[in-house]
């Protein structure tokens, strides 16, 4: 797991954004192209950025948890 802490609140929230329209991306990219090495690559990536998402996700609700 990255350590996010150092990250601002806002910081995470636009992390948090980006790496949702990447996936986004990704998956369309995903869909339209074919052919096992481009498959391969792209779901490389769709893992990497799903894992770096939730690790953002968890970080927001601890911190959340922390406020209360």
């Amino acid at each position: 797991m990255t350590d996010f802490s150092q990250l601002s609140d806002g910081e995470i929230a636009n992390r948090v954004a980006v790496l949702r329209d990447n996936l986004r991306q990704l998956t369309e990219q995903a869909a339209a192209q074919s052919g096992a090495a481009n498959e391969e690559r792209l779901a490389n990536r769709i893992e990497d950025q799903s894992k770096e998402l939730d690790d953002l996700l968890k970080e927001q609700e601890q911190r959340a948890r922390a406020r209360k």
